[in-house]
């Protein structure tokens, strides 16, 4: 990740700006995500912003554009082609059993699964084509979308240009967050799966003893 944020911080700003926009865009239209996160263009962004190559607000719509772009597309060819693509996908980088608690967790909390999911980097990868994939009303995941890219692109930035020369400090920091942030989504996953495995087992119980009652 070092050598891709050394290799940003050297491009003219007309292409930083344009990574800015094209690495959020593709993250989860073509799963590169899973390779290079999209935060990584627009921290460096912000960086370029404080040194006076870019505008902050520039720096902040390109952002915007590009995530809220990027998951309409992965929205729709998860909708679309989801289950072909991730068979596709090696297992090293999607392994199933997150597929199936991000398909459970959208089902369960819908958009805020689609908000919450922008500030996890696999989940921000994953969630538009989960979100196809499990049937989510387009409306609703577009308010989401649009909400949640909002709001991460625009602190993302913010973030980037305040840090300034300490860029590689708060991408750390913000891939800690991130990993706590997924910790926190597997329990709650997990934690929703046992009650309703208790809820079934006491049901079932309950309809066996009204079973023995009966003559």
């Amino acid at each position: 990740m070092d050598r891709v944020l050394n290799l940003l911080m050297v491009l003219p700003p007309a292409l930083v700006l344009a990574l800015v926009f094209l690495l959020p865009a593709l993250e989860a239209s073509t799963l590169l995500g899973l390779v290079v996160p999209g935060e990584v263009a627009v921290l460096v962004g912000g960086v370029a912003a404080n040194e006076g190559r870019l505008r902050l607000w520039a720096v902040v719509v390109a952002a915007i554009a590009g995530a809220a772009l990027g998951d309409q597309v992965g929205y729709l060819v998860g909708r679309r082609y989801g289950r072909r693509l991730l068979d596709w996908v090696p297992r090293r980088l999607v392994r199933p059993d997150r597929v199936r608690r991000g398909l459970d967790l959208i089902r369960r909390r819908g958009v805020v699964a689609v908000v919450l999911g922008r500030w996890v980097a696999e989940l921000r990868t994953l969630v538009p084509g989960l979100a196809g994939m499990s049937g989510m009303p387009y409306g609703a995941f577009t308010i989401a979308n649009i909400a949640g890219g909002m709001l991460w692109a625009a602190t993302t930035a913010v973030l980037g240009y305040l840090f300034g020369a300490s860029y590689r400090l708060l991408e750390q920091r913000l891939s800690w967050v991130s990993e706590a942030l997924l910790a926190l989504v597997v329990l709650l996953v997990l934690l929703r799966v046992i009650r309703a495995r208790r809820a079934a087992r006491w049901a079932a119980r309950r309809e066996g003893g009204r079973s023995a009652g009966q003559p």
